[in-house]
């Protein structure tokens, strides 16, 4: 497991080691942020909390943890990229991640991020797969306070309560189409890196293929092995992904369509509303009322 050298976030409670920070490379043994203690004791508390503020545009390093782990931004965008996935996390919903899988934070503009930390035997009826949750309300609440309690959401019959009742709302909470497949294959994360810096980007599967000196069909091949589904599904999902932030901060859809590298509103709208369920000005309404 990489370290959880957190780098300079603010911490809304006492820094665990991991928080601070755990050396310099190769030095010491890295400490489970979920627990304040070292890999392979067990904690007494099957859940356990931590608050911290990013600023924006900060990166963690890669790192992972050996409790499942509930990510939220009480405000603010985050993007979660884990070897499962990549997802981007507005306010409204949560990326639950199991244990032992390797991921990283990256802030859109300034975030506070709640997290829980469940035991396997605890997370039982919680998903099998890593994922995008919606947060209610009342799930919000109760997250909020399990990361003001942090190591010591257990410690009192009132914080075993609100625990218990935090994994029963959690248990309820259904699972968004928030999710963009990574590949495994580095010349396709490549290109995958490179639809993300620039989603207007027209150039298609055959140019790809060009720059890759490989056959269309060949990368096509490549692609859907590594990353589960074609080129162009996968950058109309990576559009969707980046359209989501630029709604959320209230800019015109018409200017988001163009920067997702739409050629009109209607169209971009056609394929939100595809993917989402909803119209591009709903969901945003939704967004703001939850």
């Amino acid at each position: 497991m990489k370290k959880d050298n957190l780098g300079q976030p603010s911490l809304s409670h006492a820094a665990t080691p991991d928080e601070a920070g755990a050396g310099p490379e190769g030095e010491g043994q890295a400490v489970c942020i979920e627990a304040g203690l070292g890999r392979g004791e067990q904690p007494l508390a099957f859940m356990t909390g931590v608050a911290m503020d990013y600023p924006a545009a900060h990166a963690t390093p890669w790192h992972a943890h050996e409790r499942c782990q509930l990510l939220y931004a009480v405000q603010g965008v985050m993007v979660v990229q884990a070897a499962t996935g990549r997802w981007t996390v507005p306010p409204t919903t949560a990326v639950w991640l199991r244990p032992e899988i390797e991921h990283r934070l990256l802030m859109q503009g300034a975030v506070k991020v709640r997290s829980v930390f469940v035991t396997a035997d605890a997370a039982m009826g919680l998903p099998e797969r890593d994922g995008v949750l919606h947060v209610s309300a009342l799930l919000r609440e109760l997250i909020a306070q399990a990361a003001q309690l942090g190591l010591h959401v257990c410690a009192t019959r009132r914080g075993r309560l609100l625990a218990e009742l935090l994994l029963e709302e959690l248990r309820g909470q259904h699972e968004l189409p928030f999710h963009l497949p990574w590949p495994e294959d580095t010349r396709m994360a490549a290109v995958c890196e490179a639809v993300l810096a620039d989603p207007a980007n027209s150039q298609d599967a055959d140019g790809w293929a060009r720059a890759l000196a490989m056959s269309s069909k060949t990368f096509q091949r490549h692609f859907r092995h590594s990353a589960g589904l074609g080129f162009g599904r996968w950058r109309q999902q990576a559009r969707m992904m980046a359209a989501l932030d630029a709604l959320l901060q209230g800019q015109a859809i018409a200017q988001v369509a163009l920067q997702a590298g739409y050629e009109s509103q209607s169209a971009f709208t056609l394929a939100f509303r595809h993917t989402f369920g909803v119209s591009p000005a709903r969901f945003r309404e939704r967004m703001r009322s939850v």
